[in-house]
């Protein structure tokens, strides 16, 4: 895993403005993207715990968005110089280098968790702990959107991202790992993408159902500085 990160993470510094650039609109261009964070937004408040971390961050716009729909946002990146866009880019919001599957957030201190086309690198066997450790940081009734590529298959598919290799996610797969970590998964969208990519664009919107305390790692590991 660490290997993979940090050829992961090397690729994303090596990218930060020309990505930074692609991304300035915030989502203008992606309706579909944004209805589904206004939404997001709108359940996460009525939890009434309005911290809420952008796992995967980049340069920071999707958490900008997120501080103007009324929450407590800051954003987490593994690559420096993308966190360092961030600050710069958003100099009134927090932003942290962090790995996803070890994130320096308490245990249930969140209302929400964003996880923008995030995850989308992470190797299939692999992603059952990140989503573990996402449900760690929420409190119970949180709520979780992690947006990736679909494919109409049966499995995950290796694909060479302009950035480094990522996978595409059958739906249904997806949602069954999110159960796995104890989320319901109460909300999707599936849509075709605005760009030649090839794949579906995929929402899902999930609900942390289990007592956040249950068979998690202690809090003493983790630092609870954002």
């Amino acid at each position: 895993m660490v290997e993979q990160q940090d050829e992961t993470r090397a690729a994303y510094d090596g990218v930060v403005e020309l990505y930074a650039s692609m991304f300035a609109d915030r989502l203008e261009t992606q309706p579909f993207s944004r209805a589904m964070l206004a939404t997001f937004a709108e359940l996460v408040r009525g939890t009434g715990n309005l911290r809420t971390a952008d796992v995967g961050c980049g340069p920071g716009h999707l958490t900008a968005m997120l501080h103007e729909l009324e929450l407590d946002a800051f954003g987490l990146d593994l690559s420096p110089g993308m966190v360092g866009h961030a600050r710069r880019a958003h100099p009134a919001l927090r932003f942290d280098e962090a790995r996803m599957e070890a994130l320096p957030v308490g245990d249930g201190a969140l209302g929400g968790v964003l996880a923008h086309y995030s995850m989308i690198h992470t190797p299939p066997g692999e992603l059952p702990a990140l989503l573990a450790e996402q449900a760690r940081v929420l409190a119970r009734g949180g709520l979780l959107l992690v947006s990736f590529f679909a494919t109409d298959g049966p499995e995950p598919v290796r694909f060479d991202h302009k950035v480094t290799p990522a996978y595409s996610w059958p739906a249904d797969r997806f949602a069954e790992l999110l159960a796995g970590a104890g989320f319901t998964t109460f909300a999707r969208l599936l849509h075709d993408p605005a760009s030649e990519r090839g794949f579906l664009d995929a929402h899902l919107l999930a609900r942390l159902d289990q007592d956040p305390g249950a068979d998690r790692p202690s809090a003493s590991r983790r630092s609870s500085a954002v």
